[in-house]
């Protein structure tokens, strides 16, 4: 299992600003290791922000996504003390969610 994801969430007027840092190698299968052999492709395929159940941001990710990749995101709504839950599922079927509650 991978490490958990640093996520900041800000509410300013109507709008919500999420941060989330993944924790994540993102092998994009085109790298050789010391011995020649290629490095087995192993990515996140989909990541997903809820917020009150309301999907507030879905994305589709393939090999091109660096390491411990970034994303940052705004949406309408959200209130200080609501909770943003961010997930993620990769090519080999590993998952991973967290949530954070919102500033």
């Amino acid at each position: 299992m991978s490490d958990p994801m640093r996520i900041r969430a800000q509410a300013q007027g109507d709008k919500t600003t999420v941060r989330v840092l993944v924790s994540h190698e993102m092998e994009s299968g085109q790298r050789r290791d010391a011995a020649g052999k290629l490095v087995p492709a192993w990515f996140i395929q989909n990541i997903n922000a809820t917020w009150n159940g309301k999907t507030v941001m879905s994305a589709q990710w393939g090999t091109a996504v660096s390491k411990n990749p970034f994303v940052q995101f705004s949406f309408k709504g959200g209130k200080a003390g609501e909770k943003v839950v961010v997930s993620w599922v990769d090519n080999r079927g590993d998952k991973r969610s967290d949530e954070a509650v919102i500033a």
